[in-house]
């Protein structure tokens, strides 16, 4: 009698994955063989195999139609074939996999103990050189060094991403070890990691400002993290991954736990800790909203310039039907604006309950925006759709025959019921009195409040560069364009240009503060800031964050006053100075440049005045020479 333990897998995990889990079930029994069975589909996995049940296998079978990790496989015999080969011919799919005779379908047996390679994984790997789609390797390590992997995303997936992804890398390199990693960001993953590299990887480093997956890193020693942890101190993020034990996650604040570990003082270690804490416990709703936005932005960016390019004929010509400017406008507004709220909600349910809650979220978002609520109602509706979807999915328990039906039946049924009815009847009207209040708040501010919201936005968007603070005050101004209030935008996106474009221009006027890495970074941070990437000022900020800092938040601060003391508007949500170009995109454009020009000064030339030339070397106290 033979041990098997056996997965089975389709994209929604109802009729295939259970009718092939039957058969092999029924099939080892009549041949005598011992059988664990794990399904696995939309809803999570079910009866989900233990380590011993791994353990004590004789052969693994896959009958998967979707990617299945097998890291906790490691050393058992794999054979892989499809749910439709397992339904159709169970005993011949059983029999390839004790090794018996050939599979009587495209299944075929393999073994996984490293090194070397399994026949699996080098016919999957022949498999994508054919289709000339091979991702890089991870680098082979130094002698003594370690093999390493690791993610790096943030919701745009732009700035923040790659410089986490280089500082690590850099930080890797080092170190003397190797590492591989894989960026993830609205464009989707890039330099995608292989069975192969998580399989070789002695540890896994997550540095993530939004929702990511993790089951296939199963049993590997995980660190997550955020981007700006992996972006200042790399190689502690590094140390504190090798350091967690195989099959152990350290979870938020890595980096500074790391430093403690390395010999920091048992106060600012017990600082650090606390900080930590406080960090993890904000996490949670901070990143479901992030993912939220982040599928959400690619509509706004699409929608407003697609808006803005309607006005090419005149801010009007929209309104003559049958037209391009009425088309544009059309495409711009009554579609991607339209997906914006109900898109919002969807994805931070997602992020939230993972597949099952879309349906509910997108529920949700479309009643938000039926009854007024905006882009607060949609968060607002996400969240109840995500956390009440999560409670069914793990606390409503269910014959395992029926089990398939959650995703597709019960979850959105019932979840998307009582998100609706509480939008209906709970959340709606309030929130749309809100809504209604501040577009009216908004849209009367003149003077004194209007520079104010201008200060306030301004030094939100310079005040962590792409972090919690600046993604709030873009969040805030990118909801309000669905409300046609467009003037915080205006200030928002002009502030978010002024610090990398402030830097930039004090690295030429005061070179001798500046050395030359500097001062080559100064001209990248200049593309980046005309971009409207606020992150191009983060290598400064890192350096010497007690003076830059202040600097460019003054500077923005007083773009975001001069913008909306103007009466600036901008109607598409990114873009930086490419936007200025296109025909009534910007209201008053001429002050909206002297805006961003004013900021751009008043930061250069504060960083210039406080900065420390680099001849200015602070003698440490131990080897400063003492007093005959």
């Amino acid at each position: 009698m033979a041990r098997i333990v056996a997965v089975t897998a389709c994209p929604t995990g109802i009729a295939h994955t259970f009718m092939a889990a039957e058969a092999l079930k029924k099939q080892a029994s009549l041949l005598g063989h011992d059988i664990a069975v794990e399904t696995r589909g939309s809803a999570g996995a079910g009866s989900e195999l233990t380590f011993d049940q791994i353990e004590a296998a004789d052969v693994v079978i896959l009958a998967a139609d979707t990617t299945v990790p097998t890291e906790r496989f490691g050393g058992k015999p794999i054979h892989s074939t499809s749910t439709a080969a397992a339904i159709r011919d169970p005993r011949a799919v059983i029999e390839a996999a004790l090794g018996r005779q050939a599979p009587a379908s495209s299944g075929r047996a393999t073994a996984a103990p490293p090194p070397p390679p399994p026949p699996a994984d080098e016919a999957r790997a022949e498999a994508r050189a054919e289709r000339g789609a091979v991702p890089e390797p991870v680098p082979a390590a130094p002698a003594g060094g370690k093999r390493l992997v690791a993610i790096t995303a943030c919701p745009t997936g732009i700035a923040h991403t790659f410089m986490a992804a280089e500082s690590l890398r850099k930080a890797a390199l080092e170190m003397g070890h190797a590492m591989k990693v894989e960026t993830q960001g609205s464009v989707g993953a890039k330099n995608q990691l292989t069975d192969e590299d998580i399989r070789d990887a002695d540890a896994v480093v997550i540095a993530a400002d939004m929702n990511v997956a993790t089951d296939r890193f199963a049993g590997k020693a995980m660190v997550m993290t955020s981007t700006a942890a992996a972006l200042k101190n790399g190689r502690a993020v590094i140390e504190q991954a090798l350091a967690t034990p195989a099959g152990k996650t350290a979870g938020e604040g890595a980096a500074g736990a790391a430093t403690g570990a390395a010999g920091s003082p048992g106060y600012q270690q017990e600082v650090q800790r606390a900080k930590q804490q406080l960090s993890a416990q904000r996490a949670g709703p901070y990143k479901h909203l992030l993912t939220g936005v982040s599928y959400m932005l690619p509509l706004v960016v699409a929608g407003g310039l697609l808006i803005a390019l309607s006005f090419v004929w005149g801010i009007d010509a929209f309104e003559q039907e049958g037209t391009i400017p009425a088309a544009l406008m059309q495409i711009g507004g009554g579609a991607a604006f339209a997906l914006m709220v109900p898109i919002l909600a969807g994805f931070i349910a997602y992020s939230i309950a993972d597949r099952p809650g879309i349906a509910p979220g997108l529920i949700g978002g479309m009643l938000a925006s039926q009854l007024g609520a905006g882009f607060l109602g949609g968060i607002i509706a996400g969240f109840i759709a995500g956390y009440v979807s999560l409670f069914l999915r793990d606390r409503l328990p269910l014959p395992q025959t029926l089990e398939g039906l959650k995703p597709v039946l019960i979850i959105p049924l019932i979840a998307g019921g009582i998100t609706g009815l509480l939008m209906i009847y709970v959340v709606g009207a309030p929130v749309k009195a809100i809504m209604d209040g501040l577009t009216a708040w908004l849209n009367g501010l003149s003077g004194t409040n209007a520079v104010l919201l201008g200060v306030l936005l301004g030094a939100m968007m310079a005040f962590d560069m792409g972090g919690p603070v600046n993604k709030a005050a873009y969040t805030f101004s990118v909801g309000l364009l669905g409300s046609d209030t467009f003037g915080p935008m205006a200030a928002t996106m002009a502030a978010g240009m002024t610090p990398p474009l402030g830097l930039a221009l004090a690295t030429f006027i005061a070179r001798r503060k500046f050395n030359a890495e500097e001062q080559e970074a100064g001209k990248a941070a200049g593309v980046l800031g005309i971009c409207f990437i606020t992150e191009g000022a983060i290598p400064f900020a890192a350096k010497d964050p007690v003076r830059v800092i202040p600097c460019i938040m003054a500077g923005s601060a007083v773009t975001g006053a001069l913008s909306m003391f103007f009466g600036c508007t901008l109607r598409a949500p990114h873009g930086g100075i490419f936007v200025l170009g296109i025909p009534n995109a910007v209201g008053n454009l001429g002050m909206y440049i002297v805006a961003i020009v004013v900021g751009t000064l008043v930061t250069a030339g504060l960083v210039a005045a406080v900065k420390r030339p680099l001849d200015h070397v602070q003698v440490p106290a131990e080897t400063a020479p003492k007093a005959p």
